[in-house]
């Protein structure tokens, strides 16, 4: 096996086994897993953080569409439109068992890793949806009135609300539809009709 393969396949194993085992798993265990000697993994990872860091990487930033950001800003569309066609593909694209375990496991032992992905959705989905919404309900801008908790808040409870449909799925093993997109739809238009009352009262 070349060297760029057996970095692939140590890499490939590393996301299976910490979506099972969580970061409290061993290298050791991870080596013997695969059948190779403890020390090839140190060949390709100088550490376990670095092995980590890749994994953030393929797991995570490799299944962010930079697109995304761009949509939820592109006002030739309906906000409800727009909120829909993203969390339709993201839905897509993060409702896996590995990303969705290895998201949990990071934050029950203190990597940083949902930090730091929580930190890209809160700047290129929840802020600027908020900013988009109050366009849409010809409220003040954020430059006139800065955005809120209330108004932020109000959108990760959107954001939370899909997002645990993958927890019941992946982590609690309890039935979920088959068919989201319905389930996706639904969520973002009974929160818009919500929010729409509550925003006016936010932002006056």
């Amino acid at each position: 096996m070349r060297a760029s393969e057996r970095e692939r396949f140590i890499l490939d194993e590393a996301v299976r086994f910490f979506a099972e085992q969580g970061f409290g798993g061993q290298t050791r265990e991870l080596a013997k897993r695969m059948g190779i000697t403890h020390s090839v993994i140190y060949r390709h990872f100088p550490s376990k953080e670095a092995l980590i860091e890749r994994v953030y990487q393929e797991v995570y930033l490799s299944r962010w569409a930079p697109s995304w950001g761009s949509l939820i800003r592109d006002r030739s569309l309906p906000l409800q439109t727009r909120l829909s066609q993203f969390y339709l593909e993201y839905v897509e694209r993060v409702f896996e068992y590995d990303w969705v375990r290895i998201f949990v496991f990071s934050g029950l032992k203190s990597f940083d890793i949902n930090k730091r992905y929580l930190d890209i959705i809160r700047k290129e989905i929840v802020e600027p949806a908020c900013c988009e919404l109050r366009h849409e309900l010809k409220l003040p801008s954020s430059d006139e009135v800065p955005l809120s908790e209330r108004e932020t808040e109000m959108f990760w409870g959107l954001h939370g609300r899909i997002f645990y449909l993958a927890i019941r799925r992946f982590v609690y093993d309890t039935p979920t539809p088959s068919d989201l997109d319905d389930i996706v739809r639904d969520a973002v238009r009974g929160f818009l009709e919500g929010s729409k009352v509550v925003m006016t009262e936010i932002v006056s």
